[in-house]
């Protein structure tokens, strides 16, 4: 049975875990200098030229295999608990990685005391949102799927 509401549900926790990758956590200014922590690294800007000054590749391989995750989700609308369960594991990824990327966040310099939070910072819980709303999804599905079995 072709899925419709969660396969958009789960397009768009995707979509939202693909911005997550470009879009600041946190970001300061002190004297003049703004620094910014990216999934990728920390970015400093001095007098308008930002440069990549730390990288990260751990935390960014790990965005990358849960936005895999949660995109492959999406094909697998043929085995519902399957589905469920790749889902629930995504949810538990993004927590530990929201966790992790906070941590993360603390190496600005002069800590995260005066930071500002960036849209990246948000992008966790909408994501863990829209797979929730799979999940409800889902479960709508199967209960249709059982009436009309006790119908034949």
């Amino acid at each position: 049975m072709i899925q419709r509401i969660q396969s958009i549900w789960l397009f768009l926790a995707t979509i939202v875990l693909i911005l997550m990758l470009f879009l600041p956590i946190a970001s300061k200014n002190i004297g003049g200098e703004e620094s910014a922590i990216y999934i990728k690294g920390m970015q400093q800007t001095f007098g308008g030229n930002g440069s990549l000054v730390k990288t990260n590749i751990p935390i960014l391989l790990t965005g990358i295999v849960i936005t895999v995750i949660c995109f492959i989700s999406i094909f697998n609308f043929k085995r519902r608990s399957l589905q469920k369960r790749l889902i629930i594991f995504t949810i538990a990824a993004i927590i530990g990685f929201a966790f992790w990327c906070s941590i993360y966040a603390k190496q600005l310099p002069g800590g995260i005391e005066g930071a500002t939070f960036g849209v990246g910072a948000y992008m966790p819980a909408l994501a863990i949102l829209f797979l929730v709303l799979a999940i409800f999804g889902i479960n709508k599905d199967e209960r249709l799927i059982r009436s009309a079995e006790r119908l034949r």
